[in-house]
């Protein structure tokens, strides 16, 4: 249901606690869901969206479609969700859709793929250029409906035991990274490794692995990676966007009163804009709490952006070749971005560049 009709019948409520006039709730029935989760507590903006999401389809139905969030692990673990909303598991889940990359890599789509699209790309993209249809249609094949489900902005490009120089630092460096960005970077040398969330610490601390990405200032200075890895690289050009989902069985969606998708439609934009928000405000904090303990920030060599471009570009256009699926998201995916970023360049980056000159130099 489109947002603009939903929000005329949300007008006919009370109050944003009490959307669903008295006459008309009682009249629908009571529903309790389970959705898991693919995060931690502990990572309170990313697992934070799923608490938005439930308190406010609750609210907007008078109390009436109930759901109870569960951490990752404690009813699948966390690289799970989907198959755990496929198979009836459970009702509903919140993800990251590059978490699938092994089932079809046409799933990037849904959250990043390298060099993509930023937050507020991938927002428009889904809303106004055709990702919507495109991902459902793909995700309708498992028996899902997907929806958006937050963003964590540009990403870092992760903690390196050592300094890298040069493309060539790369070769043999053991990594703690996947899905495409791993497939790229093993094309300069490095050597990609999956691992946990709760496993990167002690590997970069031992020495079995020599780097590590995970998410942006405020969630990386929790898990205290500068304390084994120092150098702090930047931009994560595998995650220009990252966006995270809410998916939702389509055998239980089609059960649910025309009311109650209204308040998932309309709940899980609000957990959107709610995460989005939470980085942009924490992440400059963080990264100056860092600065403080003695982080070494470093921008990646322009010789390894342009060769882990070129690398991403063959492997993308490989994907396409062989699998339908991909390259049916991926063509019009593509002139999208070049559009965007046409656009970017003439109004939002020289604007966004001059801000960022002048503060330096000292303006106000």
């Amino acid at each position: 249901m489109e947002r603009r009709s939903f929000l005329k019948k949300a007008a006919v409520g009370a109050s944003a606690g009490a959307v669903v006039t008295p006459a008309l709730a009682q009249s629908l029935p009571t529903i309790n869901w389970r959705l898991a989760s693919s995060f931690p507590k502990t990572l309170d903006t990313i697992y934070g969206a799923a608490d938005t999401f439930v308190k406010r389809v609750s609210q907007l139905t008078g109390g009436k479609f109930n759901i109870r969030v569960f951490a990752g692990g404690e009813i699948v673990p966390g690289l799970q969700v989907l198959d755990a909303v496929q198979a009836g598991t459970v009702e509903c889940g919140h993800s990251a859709s590059y978490y699938y990359f092994g089932k079809d890599a046409t799933f990037a789509f849904d959250c990043a793929v390298p060099f993509g699209l930023t937050s507020r790309q991938h927002t428009a993209w889904y809303e106004q250029g055709g990702g919507r249809e495109l991902t459902r249609e793909f995700f309708k094949g498992y028996g899902v409906i997907n929806f958006l489900g937050g963003n964590s902005g540009t990403q870092m490009g992760g903690w390196f035991r050592k300094e890298i120089k040069s493309v060539a630092d790369l070769k043999g460096t053991k990594m703690r990274i996947g899905g495409f960005a791993g497939k790229v970077l093993e094309r300069l040398g490095l050597v990609p490794q999956q691992l946990a969330g709760g496993d990167i610490y002690p590997a970069l601390e031992k020495g079995t692995i020599d780097a590590a990405e995970w998410v942006g200032p405020y969630d990386d200075e929790k898990f205290g990676f500068y304390k084994v890895a120092p150098y702090y690289y930047y931009p994560g050009w595998w995650e220009a966007g990252a966006s995270f989902s809410f998916y939702v069985s389509l055998k239980e969606w089609e059960k649910l009163p025309k009311e109650y998708q209204a308040a998932i439609e309309a709940a899980s934009y609000e957990a959107h804009v709610v995460m989005q928000a939470e980085y942009d405000a924490r992440n400059p904090t963080a990264l100056a709490s860092l600065l403080k303990k003695g982080v070494k920030l470093r921008a990646f060599p322009k010789d390894m952006l342009d060769a882990s471009y070129k690398a991403a570009v063959d492997v993308m256009n490989e994907e396409a070749a062989k699998n339908a699926k991909f390259a049916k998201i991926y063509e019009p995916w593509k002139q999208f971005r070049k559009d965007q970023n046409q656009w970017a360049s003439v109004a939002e980056a020289p604007m966004q560049n001059f801000l960022i000159s002048s503060t330096k130099s000292g303006g106000k």
